[in-house]
């Protein structure tokens, strides 16, 4: 079975970014989001990206 579900990394007013599925993210409002991703794994890996640049702080 697949997952057809979208990704999306937000961030978090902490600085920190968040990956949630797309279900969450409709109608909120947030200062950064980044998306969608196919799969969790693919957020995960732009997640790392986005806190070696600097734009999210980690967990």
């Amino acid at each position: 079975m697949s997952d057809t579900r979208n990704w999306y990394i937000v961030k978090q007013k902490n600085g920190q970014c968040e990956i949630v599925p797309s279900t969450q993210v409709e109608g909120e409002e947030t200062s950064e989001r980044w998306g969608p991703f196919s799969s969790q794994q693919d957020a995960i890996a732009r997640r790392i990206g986005l806190i070696r640049a600097g734009k999210c702080q980690p967990a």
